[in-house]
């Protein structure tokens, strides 16, 4: 070997720094040149090389000064490369000098396409190299293991933050913790068990005594013994109203606004016409008419005119002017039981109410012991047949139906023929809503009663029109228009708990003077009664208190 390594042209080609100039290579013979050569071509043949150009300038003059230049426009003819021979020692260690050189020289960085086909040439040439492995991190040295001491200095001063400053953490923090102080032995619950060994002596905090007194502050203190708990009595039930509390509680919205107003007015000083004019207005508001609100303060000026006067005696004269209209049409709904079936024809407008009057209707008869039977008539409305059919399974009563959209006059012959022959006391025939201007619906109501008197000549012997409190002065139009085209007989006032302006009744009685049968003051099925004009004025006019 030579005393010095020599430089070959890849290092001249990418330049050597800042190193001296190497001395002229030595003549290679032809059998090296032979193979330089051969090793060349098949790195050119499997990765051609692209170079920036000063580094193509670079190779070509290296190039030329080995004699090796290749011009692209008339490149030699490669000579036929001898069958390779077995590489001797020696030729492989030339070709790892020369290996070194190049990479030492400048570390080619190609594309990985061109980087895969000089390993393919390199594994062909059995001059593949690979990178070293990185060698292997050292392993952590092993935690040691806590001495008694150390754990039982962590337990108490973790014992003292809790103690000053529990946390509150978040459950996914909360769970990690107890996850770190089991794996440490020391669980949130408490420390751990005592292994009967004395603590060694360490810092003031892990004195036995100390600890001693940390236990006991941290003991719990012994549950209290609480009394036997004696069960209470059972609480009374609500004791039931009677129909005067519940017609009371149910006209509660009007009798308030009415007395309310009253005693506004009216504070004790002399009647004057200014205070007439007020109480007339209230009661005009109060749905009372212009006929009651004169007869009231007409009442008032006779008697009281110029003269101090409470709104108690004013609330006393209107309850005896309201008894002395609504006295006379106060009449029972009277069954004649010598007819069999006694028919009632329920009438109104929509949602007045008269399937629920019905229903509370049979109920009452029927715990009267008769025998009563109801008739599905309003057919335009699915929903009033299958109401219908609910009271009737409530109170016991069978009722007549066909489908929905049936001729309901139809229905009302066969309802009274099979009352007829099932010896019902009373049939009660529900009907359609309808609005009192609508001429071709009151024309059918007068139809379906035609045909009832087809089958039974007296029938119907009752035709009650259902009255909705709410819609105020409208009833009165109501009343007129169903008097004159169905014959009506006889009110049942409902809802008066719904409204503010109960007098629409006293307005109706003294201007029609019609039997009021029943007035309602609620859904319950209890919440009909017969009226009674005196508890009616008491309890609007609040002197019943």
């Amino acid at each position: 070997m030579a005393e010095q390594k020599k430089k070959g042209f890849f290092q001249r080609l990418f330049g050597g720094g800042d190193k001296p100039a190497p001395t002229p290579p030595p003549e290679h013979s032809v059998a090296e040149e032979l193979e330089a050569d051969i090793v060349l071509d098949e790195v050119v043949e499997a990765a051609p090389l692209v170079l920036p150009p000063d580094q193509e300038i670079a190779l070509e003059e290296a190039m030329h000064e080995a004699g090796l230049l290749i011009t692209p426009d008339a490149p030699p003819a490669p000579p036929e490369p001898p069958a390779e021979p077995e590489p001797t020692v020696e030729d492989e260690l030339v070709a790892d000098i020369i290996l070194d050189d190049i990479v030492e020289a400048a570390p080619l960085v190609l594309p990985p396409d061109q980087e895969i086909a000089l390993e393919e040439a390199m594994h062909e040439a059995g001059e593949l190299v690979t990178p070293e492995a990185p060698p292997a991190p050292p392993e952590p040295p092993a935690e040691p293991e806590p001495s008694v001491e150390d754990e039982l200095v962590a337990d108490i001063i973790l014992d003292d933050i809790v103690e000053a400053a529990p946390l509150v953490l978040p459950p996914d923090q909360e769970i990690a913790l107890e996850e770190a102080l089991h794996e440490a032995g020391q669980t949130i619950e408490g420390p751990p068990a005592d292994t009967g060994s004395e603590p060694p002596a360490g810092p003031p905090e892990a004195t036995p005594a100390y600890i001693e007194e940390v236990e006991e502050q941290q003991a719990p203190e012994p549950a209290p013994v609480l009394p036997v708990p004696v069960p209470a009595a059972p609480a009374e039930p609500p004791r039931k109203q009677n129909w005067l509390q519940r017609l009371a509680s149910g006209l509660k919205r009007s009798s308030d606004q009415l007395t309310g107003s009253i005693a506004a007015v009216f504070t004790k000083k002399k009647l004057d016409q200014a205070m007439l004019d007020d109480l007339e207005d209230i009661l005009i508001q109060s749905d009372f008419g212009v006929d009651m609100a004169t007869d009231v303060t007409e009442a008032l000026r006779r008697d009281r005119f110029d003269r101090d006067i409470s709104s108690d005696e004013v609330r006393d004269v209107l309850a005896t002017e309201i008894v002395k209209v609504l006295e006379p049409v106060a009449q029972p709904l009277l069954i004649d039981a010598g007819t069999k079936p006694y028919v009632i024809l329920m009438v109104g407008v929509n949602g007045t109410g008269k399937t629920t009057t019905i229903g509370k209707l049979a109920s009452l008869y029927g715990a009267q012991g008769k025998k009563v039977m109801l008739a599905a008539g309003d057919t335009f409305r699915a929903a009033a047949i299958e109401q219908l059919q609910v009271w009737g399974e409530r109170t016991g009563a069978p009722v007549v139906t066909k489908p929905a959209g049936s001729d309901a006059s139809g229905l009302a012959y066969e309802a009274v023929e099979r009352a007829k022959a099932e010896g019902a006391d009373i049939l009660i025939i529900d009907t359609a809503g309808r609005l009192q201007n609508r001429d071709e619906l009151m024309s059918e109501l007068e139809k379906i009663i035609r045909v009832i008197k087809k089958v039974e000549p007296s029938a119907p012997h009752a035709t009650l029109l259902t009255l909705d409190a709410t819609t105020g002065q409208n009833a009165l139009n109501q009343v007129e228009i169903f008097g004159k085209r169905a014959g009506v007989t006889g009110l049942v006032m409902t809802k008066l708990d719904g409204t503010a302006r109960g007098g629409i009744l006293v307005a109706i009685a003294r201007k029609f003077a019609l039997p009021v049968h029943f007035i309602g003051v609620g859904e319950g099925v209890d919440n009909l009664e017969a009226f009674a004009a005196r508890d009616f004025a008491a309890a609007i006019a609040r002197t019943a208190e």
